[in-house]
């Protein structure tokens, strides 16, 4: 049985590239900094931005890395709009919640998420 998730590894084309995504346009603390790993303190979770071992192609789906915003959804959407993040949906509204889907900078599947409404 897994206790917990440790680490989320995200591969990264372009390292110092993903450095600034995550730590300056989405705001979180980048620790441990080698050319080939970083580690993002994602609150109680980590990131580790894995640099790609020379491989050109890029998988098609696969993990979806969900961030709970401070401050609501929609102004969030707007601050990383402002930041030149594209939102490849918009937000789109659900009985469990409401999600907002962009890309990282290395073209990772991400999203923002917002409980329902009580």
């Amino acid at each position: 049985m897994a206790k917990s998730v440790a680490t989320v590894w995200v591969p990264v084309d372009d390292m110092d590239r993903a450095k600034k995504f995550y730590g300056e346009t989405l705001h979180f603390e980048v620790g441990k900094e080698t050319p080939e790993w970083s580690e993002v303190d994602a609150g109680n979770l980590t990131i580790g931005l894995n640099a790609r071992e020379g491989t050109s192609a890029h998988a098609d789906g696969g993990a979806v890395i969900t961030f709970t915003p401070e401050g609501g959804i929609d102004a969030e959407v707007e601050r990383l709009q402002a930041e030149g993040v594209t939102f490849t949906g918009g937000i789109s509204d659900h009985p469990w919640g409401r999600i907002a889907p962009f890309k990282d900078s290395e073209g990772n599947d991400l999203q923002l998420y917002a409980p329902p409404a009580d």
